[in-house]
């Protein structure tokens, strides 16, 4: 059985087990998030998944409604809720992605999904990117696990995520486009669930 047959087999049946298991933490989020936040519940907006195709991602809502924000998230700004802040601290808000994966617009290990924007500046090999199942984490999650701070103590928080961040994510990417294997997403997988590091093309992530 290929890499790619065992990844899709895993995503499927992890991801519905992990449904089913998680249920009643699902429910709990999201009758916390009714009561002190309002509708909606959901977070659903569109990002470039595989083969540059276009999808609705999942995600526990963790903003106010109305905000001028940019799509560059910063820990401890005005918009995030308390409550949201919470779930992005442990990455609860994320838990809905587990349907995006069971019904195969995501992976469990892949390029986070992009807002329509980022993806159109991709140029020649790094296109290939696009190429890949988006996942809930991956070696770019990895690495930068504490983004949302590390966005904080930027004076340009925009700025230092176009210019430093996001080419840094699409070098992780490629690497892993074109050496990602079944037992490298066990490994990366294994890292963010037990937030552990691991060496990654030469780098500790």
């Amino acid at each position: 059985m290929n890499d790619m047959v065992l990844k899709w087999l895993f995503d499927r049946i992890v991801s519905a087990f992990a449904l089913i298991a998680l249920a009643w933490l699902l429910l709990v989020i999201a009758v916390a998030i009714k009561v002190k936040m309002g509708s909606p519940v959901l977070f659903v907006q569109n990002r470039v998944g595989g083969n540059g195709q276009l999808f609705r991602i999942h995600k526990f809502r963790t903003m106010e409604l109305h905000h001028d924000g940019s799509s560059v998230s910063v820990a401890g700004e005005s918009r995030i809720t308390p409550l949201g802040s919470f779930l992005r601290k442990y990455k609860l808000d994320e838990l809905p992605e587990l349907w995006d994966v069971m019904i195969g617009r995501m992976s469990f290990v892949g390029p986070r999904p992009d807002v329509p924007g980022y993806a159109d500046k991709l140029q020649g090999d790094d296109r290939n990117v696009l190429k890949l199942s988006p996942g809930i984490t991956g070696p770019a999650t990895l690495k930068y696990r504490d983004e949302e701070t590390l966005l904080a103590s930027q004076s340009n928080p925009q700025q230092y995520n176009d210019e430093v961040i996001f080419p840094d994510k699409v070098r992780l990417n490629l690497y892993y486009y074109h050496h990602h294997s079944f037992m490298m997403d066990l490994k990366i997988l294994f890292a963010t669930v037990f937030h552990q590091h691991i060496i990654y093309d030469g780098e500790l992530i």
